[in-house]
């Protein structure tokens, strides 16, 4: 049950308060999101438009890209305007919005490297049976329940938050909303809450976490059998998947497995997951994929035009 609240609207911190550090914020960042928002649209593209990429593998790819791209926008725009603003407010309203969406959005990024880590498995541990087992039905089956359980946790989290009272202050010491922050400012306990979000959130990374690597060392153990061009090339894939795992789930895990601890660090371990991240999967999967590269190279020679592109989609 929600309580009601006499706040109505939050006063964001941001990363620091000096005018010139924000003013290095507003540029760095912003050429952080639209590298971000082009290197996952040329994903996207890339995938959609070749037909050498039709495999399971990169069908997830592209929902990676999409995920990244929305995750990315959940938070870096505001940070961005917030950078040249000297009230850094958002309203009641909008920071439950940013909550349920960071969550959302997140929690899909999850499953979504949960899904390619299993495509990777049957394609080396089962490869005779990776056809019927990774068929296109059952590969949308698959993103359908991804959605389906990233709606429920990121519900789960807004209607957490709701249920706290906030009567002031309304000051939050970081750049976007989410829930352990907003906790601090509950005029009620909140101990049974955090319990209960380090037990959804912090459950979610780890469990997700210890999953993929356990995967990927079952898929890395059975590689001995493979003759060495299969090794070669399974290697190349699995560390683009692993290097992605460690540098998404480091600071997910930091964050979300302390009930009632907060560093002042953690905005900053934030930017990690929320923005970096989302910039360098692009990057990691074109320069350690051969495929996705050549692909582009095509993509770039045709010199495909956006109305073009719209139009298989």
């Amino acid at each position: 049950m929600a309580f009601p609240s006499n706040v109505t609207e939050f006063v964001l911190l941001g990363l620091t308060q000096d005018p010139e550090k924000q003013k290095a914020i507003f540029a760095v960042f912003l050429i952080f999101y639209l590298a971000t928002l082009f290197g996952n649209f040329l994903i996207v593209v890339t995938i959609k438009t070749s037909p050498t990429l039709e495999s399971p593998m990169y069908y997830f790819l592209t929902y990676l890209s999409f995920s990244d791209a929305c995750f990315s926008s959940t938070t870096a725009p505001k940070l961005i305007v917030d950078s040249l603003s000297d009230k850094k407010a958002i309203s009641f309203g909008g920071c439950m919005t940013q909550l349920f969406t960071v969550h959302f959005f997140g929690c899909m990024e999850i499953l979504v490297l949960i899904l390619m880590a299993y495509d990777r498995y049957v394609a080396i541990c089962k490869p005779l049976l990776y056809t019927t087992i990774m068929n296109q039905r059952v590969c949308g089956i698959l993103v359908d329940i991804g959605w389906v359980v990233s709606f429920l946790h990121s519900s789960s989290q807004l209607f957490l938050t709701l249920s706290l009272p906030f009567c002031g202050p309304n000051v939050i010491d970081h750049y976007f909303c989410d829930v352990q922050p907003l906790m601090k400012l509950a005029c009620s306990d909140s101990q049974l809450a955090n319990v209960l979000f380090v037990s959804n959130s912090g459950a979610l990374c780890t469990s997700s976490f210890v999953v993929l690597l356990a995967s990927y060392v079952v898929i890395l153990y059975s590689l001995r059998s493979k003759g060495a061009e299969g090794r070669r090339k399974a290697l190349s894939t699995c560390s683009t998947h692993i290097l992605v795992v460690v540098i998404y789930f480091g600071p997910c895990i930091f964050i979300y497995t302390r009930p009632q601890t907060t560093f002042s660090v953690d905005k900053y371990v934030s930017v990690f997951y929320t923005i970096i991240t989302p910039l360098l999967n692009p990057l990691i999967y074109t320069l350690r994929t051969a495929e996705v590269k050549t692909a582009m190279g095509k993509l770039w020679s045709r010199k495909v035009i956006p109305g073009k592109l719209l139009g298989r989609f």
